[in-house]
């Protein structure tokens, strides 16, 4: 279930900041300077790296990150018209899917450390 767990958080925390750099840039940016908004990709682009090999430092800090980045596509979602609400409740889809992987990392990996080790005396 880990295993399971940490390919689908993987893929989600990829397919989250592709989406929120092209959201900004090319599928439905903002007039007038709203370009800038595409930075808003690069703290999961940094932590990409370490969550990739596993390390829970980079996933503790996605764990508080994901959430702000679903309630900002779910505001942008309800507020805005046409295709940026559509590709707002996308970027809302993958960031709640992100993060229920993550927390199914998290419990297996849990589980797993509680589990009795048997030892011969």
């Amino acid at each position: 279930m880990a295993a399971r767990g940490a390919r689908w958080t993987i893929v989600g925390l990829a397919a989250l900041a592709l989406l929120e750099l092209l959201w900004e840039s090319v599928l439905a940016p903002q007039p007038a300077n709203g370009a800038w908004l595409a930075l808003k990709a690069v703290p999961l682009a940094l932590l990409f790296p370490g969550v990739a090999r596993g390390k829970r430092r980079p996933r503790q800090w996605l764990s508080l990150l994901v959430p702000l980045y679903f309630a900002e596509a779910l505001t942008r979602a309800w507020s805005e018209p046409g295709r940026h609400a559509m590709v707002a409740s996308m970027a809302a889809a993958i960031a709640a899917g992100t993060f229920i992987a993550l927390m199914v990392w998290f419990r297996a990996e849990g589980a797993a450390d509680e589990q009795p080790t048997h030892t011969r005396s």
